[in-house]
């Protein structure tokens, strides 16, 4: 078939068929995710380690820990902290742990690793980094953990936010 020239310089019977190029995709990869109160962030995917769904009764709590803390899992032999990733952000809603499985997303960064429970996992997503704005409306809470955020819509009502996962392994917050 590679020796048939008509394959080479597109002449045969598929002439009418339009050569369709693969486009590539633009920007830097994020996983897409919900926090309980419905707020959505973004994380880049080369400081996500894995993204994990425990069953809840697999997350032991740790007596007098942080109470952003919701306990540590075992995966794979290695020992993760699990955060509330809502809660640590300044959010009022708790996540729901009574349910079949708990999305976690594990973190890491240098020889630190965290699990961010979150309510929900939206999508991987090529997303534009020139196109992050200064945040608006985030709370004191929340702001030291943003580099930024994406508009959604026209109006500016909707956003995605993009947080710093170092900035939430280093934070003073977990000795709290």
């Amino acid at each position: 078939m590679v020796g048939n020239p008509d394959f080479l310089t597109g002449n045969g019977h598929d002439q009418g068929a339009e050569f369709q190029e693969l486009e590539s995709p633009e920007g830097e990869l994020h996983l897409r995710f919900y926090v309980p109160s419905g707020n959505e962030f973004a994380l880049p995917a080369t400081g996500i380690r894995e993204v994990i769904s425990p069953a809840p009764d697999r997350i032991t709590p740790i007596p007098n820990a942080s109470p952003l803390l919701l306990g540590t899992l075992n995966w794979r032999g290695q020992v993760i902290w699990v955060a509330d990733l809502g809660q640590f952000l300044g959010d009022s809603a708790v996540l729901n742990t009574d349910r079949p499985e708990i999305p976690v997303i594990a973190i890491e960064d240098q020889d630190m690793m965290l699990g961010l429970a979150v309510d929900r996992i939206n999508d991987m997503a090529w997303l534009d980094i020139e196109q992050v704005q200064m945040p608006t409306n985030a709370t004191d809470g929340m702001a030291p953990f943003l580099r930024g955020e994406w508009v959604l819509d026209e109006v500016g009502t909707q956003c995605l936010r993009l947080l710093d996962q170092v900035a939430i392994l280093r934070s003073a917050r977990w000795a709290a």
